[in-house]
């Protein structure tokens, strides 16, 4: 009996110790400043010109709770929260329920989020499943519901919650799926859309219309419990045709979203932003776009990509090099269709665009242009008594000493893979790492071709040191800052550090022409040579393939354009696949450039012009063939005694 009563005196007190830290939470609730909830997680996005191009916090339109059907109202309560104008934000037996299923089951097969506590962690930018996370959203809820009634509440929750495709909040998913107002919509219309936002990758009836219609129906025999609707309506409602004007939706590319899908990767990891401000205040961001060139980068995938294969996937970014500005950027095809960011978030093998890194690293090590090497098919035996036999593309070979100029228009891999061998791989690796790339390298021979794989975005900001004659940037998409009443929070500041040779890139910046440049034709082909009759300016280009990826790496002083081909499940290309590249990066940089002087590089004082045999490398003389002008450093220039370096390797046995 008395451990009875001991009991209900603990119970007792407990309660009334939790009853007044709830009053205490409440009163503390009700003095701090009303959150604004129209601005909260609010951001105004402006181009280079300072021309806004975006706005709200996903969505574009705002509607009043008037304005939106009451089927859509009363289909998102029954499902999301049928408690939603009884309880404080909080729905406590609900709450007892899913944790009681979820531990007896031993995982989470219910979840017990209010529709109050849903539109709270709509007011952040993350969605991390921290205990600090979810402290601020219980937080949030108190406050939501402390200072607002339920119609401001509900409002706010459907104009804010994710519909799929990139459609947040009612009315844009209204007209995106079906070409009318939320306030137009029919039972059948609403229950569809209202079972939409617990997994829009699943239940949008544009991606999975069995998947839809069973949640739909789900959805309706809910409202029948509820006494909502009745049994007739529903079935009338669940066998209405839908006129699902989204599937043309889907035909339009949206892709500046992945440019702005980027800003928000890039604004969560400036630490100087109080959460403040972004949870509550709004931003207005100053970013790098330039409208024009993102129109005709998408317009170019649009145009080139195949349209009888959605299935293959292209990526591109434009940035200029001197400052690291991303001025455009296309992580995928079609954003309605796809969100995935394959510029920012996905890897790739790289090919022999990794070999630039490489001949950089031969370029300090004493190699010239000219330097020679035997193209012919090799085998290298190691001291384990493994071997590697790498081979050229169409098993083509020269069987003659080639020069390093040659070597990079027809992107030899013998050639690389001697080089590697005779340098050791900390060379490529070093250069990698000064360039700013992060990924960690293996110590193997096939490493100058590509076989790690890379962030596009990082890979571009590589390239941007050989572009920027020496000089590492960031590439980045915000310029600064403001708060909503103009106060700056955030101003980047230019960093240009030094990490490489202006002389030797001056070199590698030419022997990367070669690669469209007839002056090569010979028993092999440039690798671009289809376009060395289309361009109308001077880039340094180099391609990379693989049986999975295609890459184009090309730019001048101005501005640096990489393009990225392939399927996101490592299907093999077809051989057909290979021109989408190559197009969409010529045509996307002579748009950009068109009108434009050559913005190429001055010759730097210690470099010198010698006429050569391209091939060989040797110096040219009367009987040359050819001649073309390649660069040294002043004391390097070719002589007809230099040696073929291959009777410096050791371990290399020609087959």
């Amino acid at each position: 009996m008395k451990i009875l009563k001991r009991l209900l005196k603990v119970s007792l007190i407990t309660i009334i110790l939790l009853l007044t830290i709830y009053s205490g939470i409440i009163v503390y609730a009700k003095i701090t400043p009303k959150l604004e909830i129209k601005s909260a997680n609010s951001i105004s996005l402006y181009d280079k010109n300072e021309n806004l191009f975006f706005q709200g916090s996903g969505n574009k339109e705002w509607v009043s709770l008037k304005k939106i059907s009451k089927n859509l109202i009363n289909a998102t309560i029954a499902t999301e929260d049928k408690n939603f104008y009884k309880h404080n934000g909080f729905d406590y037996l609900r709450i007892l329920k899913a944790g009681y299923t979820n531990v007896v089951n031993r995982e989470k097969l219910q979840g017990a989020s209010t529709i109050t506590q849903q539109y709270a962690k709509n007011l952040f930018l993350d969605f991390d499943k921290t205990w600090q996370r979810k402290l601020k959203e219980m937080w949030y809820t108190v406050e939501l519901e402390t200072h607002y009634n339920k119609e401001e509440i509900l409002e706010g929750y459907l104009n804010t919650i994710n519909y799929g495709h990139g459609m947040y909040g009612i009315e844009n998913a209204s007209k995106f799926y079906f070409d009318k107002s939320a306030q137009d919509l029919t039972l059948a219309e609403a229950t569809m859309l209202a079972g939409i936002p617990k997994s829009p990758a699943n239940y949008s009836p544009l991606v999975n219309f069995k998947t839809a219609k069973e949640r739909q129906l789900k959805i309706l025999e809910t409202m029948v419990k509820q006494d909502i609707i009745t049994e007739e309506e529903k079935d009338t409602a669940y066998n209405q045709k839908l006129n699902l004007v989204g599937k043309n939706n889907l035909e339009k590319p949206n892709t500046q979203m992945y440019f702005h899908d980027a800003v928000l990767k890039e604004l969560e990891t400036i630490d100087n932003i109080p959460k403040s401000y972004t949870e509550t205040n709004g931003l207005k961001i100053y970013t790098t776009l330039d409208q024009d060139a993102q129109t005709n980068l998408e317009t170019n995938i649009k145009e080139l990509m195949p349209n009888d294969n959605n299935e293959i996937q292209a990526a591109s970014t434009m940035i200029k090099p001197k400052t690291g500005e991303v001025v455009a950027l296309v992580g995928g095809r079609n954003y309605n269709i796809s969100e995935f960011n394959r510029a920012i978030s996905a890897k790739r093998q790289v090919g022999s665009t990794m070999k630039p890194f490489l001949y950089y690293a031969a370029l300090e090590n004493n190699f010239t242009s000219s330097t020679s090497f035997t193209s012919e098919q090799t085998t290298f035996t190691f001291s384990n008594n493994t071997t590697y036999s790498p081979k050229n593309y169409n098993d083509k070979y020269g069987n003659k000493p080639i020069s390093m100029a040659a070597a990079i228009a027809y992107s030899e891999n013998v050639y690389a893979v001697k080089t590697h061998m005779f340098l050791g791989s900390s060379a490529l690796i070093n250069v990698a790492k000064r360039t700013g790339i992060t990924t960690k390298f293996d110590n193997v021979a096939s490493l100058p071709l590509g076989t790690k794989e890379i962030n596009m975005l990082e890979f571009s900001g590589a390239y941007c040191t050989f572009a920027n004659e020496g000089y590492k940037v960031k590439p980045h998409f915000i310029r600064r800052i403001e708060d909503s009443k103009g106060n700056i929070l955030y101003q980047y500041k230019q960093q240009n550090t030094k990490v490489l040779d202006s002389s030797l890139t001056f070199i590698l910046n030419n022997m990367l022409t070669g690669t469209y440049d007839p002056d090569f034709i010979d028993y092999n082909y440039p690798t671009a040579i289809s376009l060395a009759s289309k361009l109308t300016h001077k880039y340094s280009l180099k391609s990379g393939t693989t049986d999975t990826d295609n890459w184009y790496m090309g730019y001048n002083k101005d501005i640096l354009v990489s393009t990225w081909v392939g399927y996101d499940n490592n299907k093999t290309l077809l051989s057909s696949d290979y021109k989408y590249g190559q197009n969409i990066w010529y045509k996307t940089i002579e748009n950009y450039e068109n009108g434009k002087e050559d913005s190429w590089y001055e010759t730097p004082s210690n470099i010198t012009g010698v006429l050569v045999d391209p091939i060989s490398g040797r110096p040219a003389t009367e009987q040359s063939e050819k001649k073309k002008l390649m660069y040294f450093i002043k004391g390097t220039e070719p002589k007809d005694t230099d040696t073929v370096f291959d009777e410096k390797l050791e371990n290399t046995h020609p087959t």
